[in-house]
């Protein structure tokens, strides 16, 4: 394996093109909502009837939690919840 040293990885880094404003607002969208996230998917592991009510209306699950029920959160949500 080539070893690189920090400046040609920040080298190689400028080479790649910005990432793709909805990557970059949806990484926006979750990081505060981690968090809330995480509170949502535990107390669904904890309690079914809590669980079946999220899984019916994750966006109002989201705002019950005052977290903002935006696409890439609601999706965050969905795919956590996922029994997959």
């Amino acid at each position: 394996m080539t070893s690189y040293d920090e400046e040609r990885i920040a080298e190689l880094l400028r080479l790649l093109p910005p990432a793709p404003e909805g990557w970059v607002r949806a990484a926006q969208e979750l990081a505060p909502a981690r968090a809330g996230l995480d509170d949502i998917v535990r107390r669904a592991e904890e309690d079914a009837a809590y669980r079946d009510r999220v899984v019916a209306d994750l966006e109002g699950a989201l705002a019950a939690e005052g977290l903002e029920p935006a696409p890439a959160v609601v999706e965050a949500l969905r795919v956590r919840l996922d029994p997959r």
